[in-house]
């Protein structure tokens, strides 16, 4: 007879018993009712990695296209992501220029890219190197990822620029607006407990 599994709750410390879930059913802490665990569907993987790629596109979509163009006195500029840190950093304002560059940038990206990596050593049931490692990155640097902090106060400022120049919404707007769901959507499709016992035993 096997030991009972518990599971400690992320949140709160409870320890919980682990049972056996039905598909697409979860268990939640209940003293604070933070999600514990899931039993994803069988093809969680795959929308995940699809939800995942999409993802990766709009992200590069993103960051190669202007967020934002203004127009002052017949004087017409546009910018993107990337080159909105150059101008942060030219301006000697460097530790916000890192501090963006960091959380919606090299996080986003990091995370992505790892998860899109970790989706397809499992699809694979290959010995991807240092996927279990890349899982623990991923999880480490998730609370990082700032893109929606970032595009709140791009909206913000845009309606307060609205007032004093001519502003005109960009591909990479719209694009960080769609990568935000399907980011969201691919976390909520990937199970994270269900991978690592998947990479466990492949290892």
């Amino acid at each position: 007879m096997s030991s009972p599994t518990f599971v400690a709750c992320l949140e709160c410390d409870l320890l919980h018993r682990q049972t056996q879930l039905p598909s697409g059913g979860e268990a939640r802490c209940t003293r604070c009712g933070a999600l514990l665990y899931r039993h994803a569907p069988p093809d969680a993987n795959e929308r995940a990695l699809a939800l995942a790629l999409t993802a990766c596109i709009l992200f590069v979509v993103a960051n190669v296209y202007p967020i934002v163009g203004l127009e002052v006195q017949g004087t017409h500029t546009s910018s993107t992501l990337f080159g909105a840190v150059e101008s942060l950093w030219d301006d000697e304002a460097r530790t916000v220029a890192v501090l963006v560059f960091f959380t919606t940038i090299f996080v986003p990206a990091a995370e992505l890219i790892g998860l899109t990596w970790v989706l397809v050593t499992l699809r694979q049931g290959a010995r991807g190197r240092g996927a279990v490692a890349i899982l623990h990155f991923i999880e480490s640097v998730k609370p990082w990822g700032m893109v929606e902090v970032f595009l709140l106060g791009v909206l913000v400022s845009l309606v307060k620029l609205a007032h004093i120049a001519i502003v005109e919404p960009g591909v990479a707007l719209f694009s960080f607006g769609a990568l935000m769901a399907f980011i969201a959507a691919a976390a909520a499709a990937f199970d994270p407990d269900a991978a690592w016992k998947q990479l466990e035993t492949i290892r």
